[in-house]
């Protein structure tokens, strides 16, 4: 147990929905009457899982579940979760800001937590009255904090405005100080949530070298929930993946960053005949079939280290024909990016019909689109199944099918910031000396 800086075992929290009671005096009684006798509250047990995408038949949620966990002293965490996962209230509750409704949690040393702009903050006192009250409510001494305020004071970059009342602060010089404070004051343990979004790219870099130093130089336990899959990878050595309030698994970094990407966020990517929207159709050629494949199976959520099959699978239902099945990749705006076709080869530039020439049947075609080659971002499909070249009476599905390409980290250990473009291609790159 020497080496945990932090257990939690068994952590629940519910909330109640809509009024602060049960709704009634009796079930008021009931709970109030549990309580006195050291009982569980009797609604907690009809409590539901915290899940945003169904609707709430209980007025109780569970906004975490039986959360087990142990970190090591020294580990850096990122804590990983869509939207609604829980990951702030587990925070919250690591920090004391709020208490479990079940279970227990047990660490070693002083937290410092950054969970929201200007955490702990007096928006009437200044600067340098902030940083003072901050690190008491942390239960540094005041020599303690004497002896780090130059430093916090530099690398916030405010030191013009110290002497200000903080509530005249922009957000950006707000989490510029609150976070200089958190990180510099010495605690054994250090809670970041999402807020570094708030800060400029030059000061989202000097946090993440700062909590790097905090980690792996100080030997620091840090805990850091972000969206950013480049920052988590450069900074953590650990992983916690979360899903509807629960722990779905926790491990080695790249390992819980490749099981968060391939948890598809909408359906599974694969769409059957009744479920494709058509914009125009040809009679005799029927898409059954619409497949985008990962390799975990049929997913709208990729890496960017990923290739990804498209497969199409349709059917020539009247007589024999040509069919040149064809896709264009959009991004997010409907731009086409690229437009690719399966037809003969052999045929192109000749005075003749090229295409596939195919009987009455069901076929499959697949075409991958290449692991590095699409930036990180949104996308989606059009389908075509068209008779000929000229691309005239064909089956035409717009954006049938969307897809998102999620960072990694693989291809930019140092750089956090969005990386520009649409298509993002490893090149090989060589550098000669001239002279």
């Amino acid at each position: 147990m020497s080496d945990i800086a932090i257990k939690a075992e068994n952590i629940s929290k519910a909330y109640q929905l809509g009024e602060f009671s049960t709704g009634t005096l009796s079930h008021d009684l009931e709970r109030v009457w549990a309580k006195i006798r050291g009982k569980e509250d009797p609604f907690l047990k009809i409590g539901e899982t915290n899940d945003r995408t169904k609707k709430s038949e209980s007025n109780i949620v569970w906004s975490l579940k039986d959360i087990n966990f142990e970190i090591k002293q020294g580990d850096a965490v990122g804590i990983i979760g869509r939207n609604g996962a829980g990951k702030s209230t587990l925070l919250k509750i690591l920090s004391k800001v709020t208490s479990p409704t079940t279970g227990r949690l047990t660490g070693r040393g002083r937290i410092a937590s950054l969970l929201e702009v200007g955490t702990g903050f007096h928006p009437e006192l200044t600067g340098r009255e902030n940083i003072y009250l901050n690190g008491a409510i942390l239960g540094m001494r005041k020599a303690e904090i004497k002896r780090q305020f130059d430093q916090i004071v530099d690398f916030s970059g405010v030191e013009r405005y110290i002497d200000t009342p903080v509530k005249r602060y922009s957000s950006g010089m707000y989490v510029r100080l609150a976070f200089a404070v958190a990180a510099h004051l010495e605690s054994e343990i250090l809670i970041v949530d999402e807020v570094l979004a708030v800060g400029d790219a030059e000061f989202q870099k000097k946090c993440l070298g700062k909590m790097g130093e905090v980690s792996k130089g100080e030997g620091r336990t840090v805990l850091f929930v972000s969206h950013n899959m480049a920052a988590i990878s450069t900074l953590c050595n650990e992983g916690l993946l979360m899903k509807n309030g629960e722990v779905v698994d926790y491990g080695k970094c790249e390992f819980i960053i490749d099981k968060y990407i391939s948890t598809d966020t909408s359906n599974v990517g694969l769409l059957l005949e009744n479920d494709i929207k058509l914009s125009r159709s040809n009679d005799n050629l029927r898409f059954k079939k619409i497949a985008l494949i990962g390799k975990n199976g049929p997913s709208t959520s990729f890496g960017i280290n990923e290739d990804i099959v498209l497969e199409l699978e349709y059917a020539v239902v009247n007589y024999a024909t040509m069919v040149v099945p064809t896709i264009h990749l959009l991004n997010k705006y409907g731009d086409c990016l690229l437009a690719s076709f399966n037809a003969d080869s052999a045929n192109l530039g000749k005075d003749v019909f090229f295409g596939l020439r195919q009987d009455v049947g069901t076929y499959v075609v697949s075409c991958i689109i290449p692991r590095f080659f699409l930036n990180d971002a949104q996308f989606s499909i059009n389908a075509f199944l068209s008779p000929d070249i000229s691309f005239t009476n064909m089956t035409e599905a717009r954006e049938v099918i969307g897809f998102e390409v999620n960072e990694t980290g693989e291809m930019r250990k140092e750089y956090n910031n969005t990386w520009i473009g649409q298509v993002r291609p490893r090149l090989a790159w060589e550098t000669k000396k001239l002279s």
